[in-house]
């Protein structure tokens, strides 16, 4: 017989995962430690500048830009 108690609680957990890991993977993917880093990834995918996020360095002019040009890929 299924514990549903325990049941439900693994899947919520799963799905937490799911929806919050994926995002953060793909924004961790797009942040550097300098803008040297950054500004060589923005050339790569099409994008002029690059621009600071809470300490760290991003590709393109902001994040709107650059989720526009990683769509295009």
């Amino acid at each position: 017989m299924i514990n549903w108690e325990t049941f439900t609680s693994v899947v919520v957990t799963l799905l937490t995962i799911c929806l919050v890991s994926k995002p953060a993977l793909a924004h961790g993917k797009g942040l550097y430690a300098t803008q040297a880093e950054a500004q060589q990834r923005a050339e790569e995918i099409g994008c002029t500048t690059s621009h600071q996020n809470n300490g760290r360095w991003m590709p393109c002019a902001d994040e709107r830009e650059l989720h526009q040009q990683l769509r295009k890929q």
